[in-house]
């Protein structure tokens, strides 16, 4: 089984517990008008990787793990690749390597791929049905969807919500989403991360139009308070 992979990152701290292994893998079904990597919104530039290549440049690795460091999937979104992704999380569990997968919950074939994820960073994109779909170009029913799956299959998740000045950075939306993470179990982080405007230049190098142009950087002690609140 081959994939389109964007890059990895041999030594990431962010993306989950520990030392990790992080897979930026090609392909999205969303595009989201803040993202900062729309390179790998498709598959048409690729580097291909078999998953048993993957798995034994992952192994190289292992030794810096330790007790709850492992590999993270991310994107684009592994989920626009489920059979690639799937064989590889089956590899990775033959290994004993913990497990995890960064996801918007937009994709298909996932309930068998859930089964060999140890955790899942669940990034919420809005929380209102419309501004979802002006956000994302998408129905926030295939993200419920899947949330629905990984309550029903107990899985332990981290929460990530970009905030955008002017957009989503009030404190009426802090507290509705608020509400919407009380009803998720078995959440064990929540983030909010500072949109920015470093990814413009590859719009630029794309031709793609961006469409948040003049939307200056969050400021990260406004974040700082819009944390505190929604945690306490």
């Amino acid at each position: 089984m081959i994939g389109n992979i964007s890059s990895i990152e041999t030594m990431g701290l962010v993306d989950g517990p520990g030392i990790r292994v992080v897979v930026f893998m090609k392909g999205c079904n969303l595009r989201c008008k803040f993202c900062h990597n729309p390179e790998t919104w498709c598959t048409k530039e690729k580097e291909v990787w078999s998953s048993n290549e993957l798995i034994k440049y992952v192994l190289k690795y292992k030794d810096y793990f330790k007790n709850n460091g492992g590999i993270t999937f991310s994107g684009g979104e592994p989920l626009f690749q489920p059979d690639f992704l799937l064989e590889c999380l089956k590899l990775c569990k033959e290994n004993d390597i913990h497990t995890c997968i960064e996801t918007s919950g937009v994709g298909e074939d996932y309930e068998q791929i859930l089964d060999y994820t140890d955790l899942v960073i669940f990034d919420i994109k809005d929380i209102n049905e419309v501004s979802y779909q002006e956000m994302t170009g998408k129905d926030i029913k295939f993200s419920l969807k899947f949330l629905n799956s990984c309550q029903k299959k107990n899985k332990k998740i981290w929460i990530r919500q970009i905030i955008i000045p002017t957009i989503n950075d009030s404190l009426e939306y802090i507290l509705l989403l608020k509400e919407y993470i009380k009803k998720i179990n078995n959440i064990e982080k929540i983030e909010l991360i500072p949109y920015h405007t470093m990814g413009i230049s590859k719009y630029k190098e794309y031709n793609i139009p961006y469409l948040l142009e003049g939307i200056p950087d969050m400021d990260k002690e406004e974040l700082k308070k819009l944390e505190k609140l929604l945690l306490n």
